[in-house]
């Protein structure tokens, strides 16, 4: 997986899910909270943003959906 940032603070990630290349682009914060949940959970970051892909609304973008599953997993420990 590449990521680079561009002028607006986000990181941009490229990475392939079901066969196709694509790219994310989130706030570092974001990918560090995926990064984490995703090695809480055990997998690769790959493995957690397909996961998310394949379950997303097809209305919500990877991004959205992405930022929505820290957010509710951030929560999730905070209630703990």
């Amino acid at each position: 997986m590449q990521a680079r940032q561009d002028g607006r603070g986000l990181v941009k990630r490229s990475l392939s899910l079901s066969g196709h290349r694509t790219s994310v682009a989130l706030e570092a914060e974001f990918w560090m909270a995926l990064e984490a949940l995703a090695a809480a959970q055990g997998v690769t970051l790959v493995a957690l943003v397909a996961s998310e892909d394949a379950a997303r609304d097809p209305a919500r973008t990877l991004a959205s959906a992405l930022r929505v599953r820290a957010l509710q997993a951030g929560t999730r420990a905070a209630e703990r």
